[in-house]
């Protein structure tokens, strides 16, 4: 295709299509012909409730020549796999978190898809919202001066006090550093740059955890990763953060501040797509609240962003490095955190990596520009 909407098919019809579903369909930009799942007949449901004129299975959306981004929602073990047949049926793919189960996948996917001149993209795009892009666009601007240090933290008692099966945040590539991680670190790279040198601790808080609502409520499961997570992370840019991830806490808390040479940033919660966006000035005692200008769309403008610069030629914003960056950073982190020994990222992968440039404070999903 050279021109026009850009055609997309959707890859897993779990909870979470939903919402790309409603988000994508109402992009113009965007024509979403298909939706695929190892359950044809769930896939057919969500089809049928979105409009979308084609389901089935992987293989049957692949086949529609229409489609060029596949949206792969699929469970994180699957991601790899569902990639690589997407890309080996020149179709450009768009994945969601975590990018891949290892980064050793992820790399393979990598290469695969350079092999074929194929573009990767990947979640979370919350980024993209007007929350982290009016705080992107505040510290370019140089509202704070040069940025020195970050502190994040994202706590709770975990997710089985309303999750009815909530057993799988618990095993090997979950718990709060690879579930919840990826929002903050994303944001932070899309602030900073690739991150270079990581330190870590991790603790489980119980062996045993008890599901709270559902079918299922009162069964014990199993806690097989740890659960309070603390990093801290230097940046190329010379840039240090410092990162607290749990689900061991009472206290609830989702927070990014960012300390410069001229003032401080409270950044939103970067799980969400809005506001607010707080600043402090060296010398004043009041937090001001700055405007937060851009989308909040929901899940689904990095795959717009991804079809829009397929059509321009242009890098997209929620890229493949990105995704694949923040999984490596993820896996440093919980590598460090067994080992007790500092971890770098590799230097000449990072390299490749820069931070994307801000969204247009006007950039707008329901235009039609293609």
């Amino acid at each position: 295709m050279t021109g026009g909407p850009v055609g997309v098919a959707v890859v897993g019809a779990g909870n979470i299509s939903g919402q790309y579903l409603r988000t994508l369909g109402s992009f113009p930009d965007v024509r979403v012909l298909g939706v695929a799942d190892l359950d044809a007949e769930r896939a057919r449901a969500a089809a049928a409730e979105h409009g979308v004129p084609v389901a089935g299975d992987l293989d049957t959306v692949l086949a529609v020549n229409e489609v060029e981004i596949v949206v792969n929602l699929t469970v994180p073990v699957a991601h790899a796999q569902v990639a690589t047949a997407a890309l080996r049926a020149g179709k450009h793919v768009y994945g969601e978190k975590p990018f891949t189960a290892t980064p050793a996948e992820g790399e393979k996917v990598f290469a695969e898809a350079a092999e074929r001149g194929l573009l990767l993209g990947g979640a979370p795009d919350t980024f993209l919202g007007a929350g982290i892009q009016s705080a992107l666009r505040a510290v370019r601007e140089g509202r704070i001066g040069t940025p020195v240090g970050v502190a994040t933290a994202t706590q709770s008692l975990g997710p089985e006090g309303w999750h009815p099966d909530p057993a799988f945040f618990y095993q090997p590539g979950a718990g709060p550093l690879f579930d919840i991680g990826p929002y903050y670190l994303t944001a932070l790279v899309a602030l900073f740059g690739p991150v270079s040198e990581v330190y870590a601790t991790g603790a489980r808080g119980r062996a045993v955890r008890v599901v709270g609502s559902g079918p299922k409520a009162g069964q014990e499961f199993p806690v097989d990763v740890p659960t309070h997570v603390q990093a801290l992370l230097t940046f190329a840019s010379g840039v240090t953060a410092s990162s607290l991830f749990s689900f061991d806490s009472s206290i609830w808390r989702t927070s990014i501040e960012i300390v410069g040479s001229e003032g401080a940033l409270a950044l939103p919660d970067p799980n969400t797509f809005d506001g607010p966006l707080r600043l402090l000035t060296n010398g004043t005692k009041e937090w001001v609240e700055l405007p937060v200008e851009g989308s909040t769309a929901g899940r689904g403008l990095g795959v717009l962003d991804m079809a829009r610069a397929l059509r321009r030629g242009v890098p997209h914003r929620a890229s493949g490095a990105l995704a694949l960056h923040v999984l490596k950073v993820m896996a440093a982190i919980a590598d460090a955190a067994e080992s007790g020994e500092p971890r770098r990222l590799d230097a000449a992968g990072a390299a490749l990596l820069t931070a994307p440039e801000p969204l247009p404070a006007g950039w707008d999903p329901y235009a039609a520009e293609l």
